[in-house]
């Protein structure tokens, strides 16, 4: 029977959606100041890596700040494999997280981002396991556009690209492509379909950005021949600022909140070290654009803006701002006539910025909705002032995507006199939902799929709602344009920005990502549509293989106000056979399909994301035997591990370690503590008697990987366990059995090697090396080439009960649906019975 549920949910009143400030730019007197001095600096340096977190952003910050350079990073992946500690978001979820923390990184320390095409598809030990994951040719295609497009005239690698095997593949590897890179962006023959939109490049030096971590300690690079290294001192205090660099960069640094990177700021002297690998030597250690014009004389016609520009900011006043504006404009009119596209470019953006700053002359153009479909009217508040005396008129206003709207107009914009005006835009039906680009194709294990070169390296969301307004200034036309965004007053944090997004007319959601069958009873499912606009009726169904089966085979629904959801309830029976499927949510509305789950990234240190992908779940029909414990779950870093386990039938609850007693833990047969719940939960370090009382009592603990910094507690077992950083990253890696007859191998359920089959990403991670006698390893394992590794899983009786260490990925293979990680999941929970 078909069951029906709703809930009118309306977007505008939720607040808990409240998303980052994204508040409009408005500079100071001392940051316009800032601004003119970059605008007089014609250099460029581009920073490469492989990962978010991996920049220096002491050394950028000192490019662009100090040395005003224009400052680029390229990091070859958006941190998809890496783990949250904010949350429970992974995979490509945790990408779109970690692409934003960068993105606000580069706002603070002055730098811009890029990114390749490649996935950080996990710890990788080696470049060569690196480049056969990653399409080799694609992502070194992706560094050679990078380094055409943003022209740096000096590149600065992150990591060595001649130690192999000493570091994360990925950081080898970025270094590597590098420098490869380096030798091919001056050559046509090389990807000469990128030179359709840009030129080729060649930068005037490469070098490694060298530390005492490379030589293994301080030490030893105190000692090490620094002769043919550039030292930079980049403890410079920005007096105007009130800030140190490293101030300024630990700032940068702590915007990477998903990975646990805050950092505080530090004040004085202090170096870093550049190894001079390729291109024309210094002769001034000290200058790494020797040889170079960085000034205007740079370009042809450049010398006259140079001339006004340098005037600009010897004289500027930083009382009355606008007092720059007349030669501001007389540059950007010479700007428009170089013959230089790349620096006219990128020269017309920063002037007119800062022409913009200094006659406090403000944009803005305010949906009336946060969400909105295509093919619908969207109103748009729009307001436009000029705060100087500065004569200006308002000639023009259109919306793009393209300016066809464009509407002249002639309005006066008399001092500190607002213009507003609500206008309302018909969005086509063609318009592209929002959404991460680098997720609208299907890609491989190793790469995004991106098809369009322009796209490609792009750091943001696409979005296209976009208004132009024409300015008037002393007789020179300035085009301006501003995205659509969405405002609205909160009464705690005041006024609120969040994007405009487009949004299908439907989206679904099945309620979990992994269905256990472990019998031939069938599971309710249940499907939660939600409205993209108001009054909308279709039906929903679910799609399976024909050896399952599903009732009611659709179920029709009505919704009358956007952001209204209904509940679908279908009843789903497994094929006879062991099988793992696919569940696809399928909502019809007028005979279109939509076929998306809408999921929304909300917190408060970076823009609100929405991320569209298949409305799918996993369901696996498998053999697997499991007993009526009752488990307490200590969260972690963040998992759902505990979604996991109530799919396989237990009764989970989770608990907070500063709850823990012994009286609360009466009620339980087993304990498992989240990933790296001793590295985060510091509760957990006065709890540790209870818990482990809890276990000599008769009960068991189980307790999953934590890394070997910062342990809350040093007495995390009962017996001395070390903890190392072995890992086994090939997840077919070869399963070699210790102790074949422990029960856990055994009991409820018989493990097999094929129950290392199908495995994620990784087999596990951060094994303990040493341990007490009273553990019994069970698994050895090990990447090729490598000695076994036989820490993956530890047990030890104590007192009447058991307590299990465990490095294995269960965070990554159970809500992936790997039967295999269930059925032993199962059995070192029933261990003892």
């Amino acid at each position: 029977m078909q069951k029906l549920y709703k809930s009118t949910i309306f977007l505008l009143l939720l607040s808990f959606q409240i998303g980052f400030a994204q508040r409009p730019a408005k500079p100071t007197s001392v940051e316009i100041y800032h601004q003119i001095q970059k605008l007089n600096f014609l250099g460029s340096v581009l920073y490469i890596a492989a990962h978010p977190d991996d920049e220096n952003t002491r050394l950028i910050s000192y490019l662009s700040n100090d040395k005003k350079a224009r400052t680029g990073y390229l990091s070859l992946t958006r941190g998809d494999g890496g783990q949250n500690l904010i949350g429970t978001e992974l995979r490509e979820l945790l990408g779109v997280i970690r692409t934003q923390e960068l993105i606000e990184a580069r706002k603070i320390d002055g730098g811009e981002q890029f990114f390749s095409r490649a996935n950080d598809f996990g710890f990788s030990k080696n470049p060569t396991e690196t480049l056969e994951i990653w399409d080799k040719n694609q992502v070194l295609s992706d560094v050679v556009w990078a380094i055409r497009k943003f022209q740096p005239d000096v590149i600065i690698n992150r990591f060595d690209h001649r130690s192999p095997g000493t570091t994360h593949g990925h950081h080898t590897a970025s270094a590597m492509l590098s420098l490869e890179a380096f030798d091919l962006v001056n050559d046509k023959t090389i990807y000469p379909e990128q030179l359709k939109y840009v030129s080729t490049w060649q930068p005037k030096r490469i070098f490694f950005n060298t530390s005492w971590w490379f030589y293994g300690s301080k030490e030893k690079f105190e000692k090490a021949d620094k002769s043919t290294q550039t030292k930079l001192n980049i403890g410079t205090y920005y007096q105007s600022l009130g800030k140190s660099n490293q101030e300024i960069a630990a700032l940068s640094r702590s915007c990477h909140q998903s990975q646990g990177f805050g950092n505080t700021g530090t004040r004085g002297e202090e170096d870093e070290y550049l190894e001079f690998l390729k291109g024309e030597k210094l002769n001034d250690n000290t200058n790494l654009f020797e040889g170079i014009d960085t000034s205007w004389n740079r370009v042809q016609g450049g010398k006259t803006i140079g001339d006004i520009l340098n005037a600009v900011e010897k004289n500027f006043d930083f009382k009355n701002p606008s007092a720059s504006i007349p030669e501001l404009v007389k540059a950007y009119s010479l700007i428009q006539n170089l013959s230089d596209k790349h620096w006219k470019e990128v020269k017309t953006e920063e002037i007119k910025k800062i022409i913009a700053a200094c006659a406090g002359l403000y944009f803005e153009a305010i949906a009336d909705v946060q969400e909105i479909t295509p093919d619908s009217p969207l109103k748009i508040k729009l307001e436009v002032i000029n705060r100087s005396s500065i004569p200006m008129k308002l000639t023009g206003i259109g919306a793009i995507p393209t300016y066809e709207t464009k509407e002249k107009k002639i309005i006066d914009l008399k001092n500190n006199v607002p213009f507003t005006e609500t206008t309302s835009l018909n969005l086509n039906n063609t318009i592209d939902y929002t959404n991460a680009y680098w997720l609208n194709q299907v890609g491989t294990d190793g790469m995004y799929r991106v098809d369009e070169q322009e796209k490609i390296g792009l750091p943001d969301v696409i979005r296209q709602v976009t208004v132009g307004f024409w300015i008037e200034i002393l007789g020179v036309e300035i085009p301006f344009d501003r995205k659509v965004v969405y405002k609205y007053n909160d009464d705690v944090k005041g006024e609120v920005y969040q994007p405009l997004d487009i949004v299908p007319v439907a989206t679904s959601t099945i309620a979990e990502k992994v269905y256990i069958f472990n019998n031939d009873r069938s599971k309710t499912v249940t499907v939660k549509v939600k409205a993209g606009k108001d009054k909308i009726a279709g039906n929903v169904k679910l799609q399976l293989p024909e050896n399952w089966s599903v009732s009611p085979t659709e179920i029709p629904f009505s919704l009358d106000r956007k952001g209204e959801e209904v509940l679908a309830v279908f009843n789903v029976s497994p094929s006879k056979e062991i099988s793992e499927i696919e569940i696809k949510s399928i909502v019809t509305i007028d005979n279109q399909v939509f076929d998306k789950q809408k999921i929304d990234i909300n917190y408060t240190h970076i823009y609100k994301q929405m991320v569209l992908k298949p409305a799918v779940a996993n369901a696996i029909r498998l053999k697997i035997k499991t007993k009526s414990e009752k488990i307490a779950y200590i969260m972690g870093a963040g998992d759902e591990i505990p979604k996991s386990l109530q799919q396989m039938g237990y009764e989970v609850e989770i608990i907070k370690a500063e709850a823990i007693s012994a009286e609360k833990l009466s009620s339980f047969d087993v304990v498992i503590t989240g990933i790296r719940a001793y590295n985060v939960v510091n509760a957990l370090a006065y709890k540790q008697k209870i818990l482990l009382d809890f276990v000599k009592n008769g009960k068991t603990m189980i307790v999953q990987y934590n890394t070997l910094d910062d342990l809350v507690s040093k007495e995390m077992a009962p017996f001395p366990l070390k903890i190392s950083r072995d890992r086994v990253t090939e997840e077919d890696a070869e399963v070699r059995f210790l102790a074949p007859n422990h029960p856990v191998l055994n009991y409820p359920n018989k493990i097999t090697i094929d129950d290392f089959k199908g495995w994620k990403q990784e087999q596990g991670l951060y094994y303990p090396s040493e341990w007490d006698k009273a553990f019994t390893p069970i698994l050895s394992a090990n990447d090729t080439g490598e000695k076994p590794k036989d820490g993956a899983l530890l047990i030890a009786k104590y007192g009447k009960g058991n307590y299990i260490y465990t490095g294995l990925s269960f965070f990554r293979e159970l809500p992936e649906g790997v039967s295999g990680a269930f059925r032993l999941m199962a059995n070192m929970i029933a261990i003892g019975k």
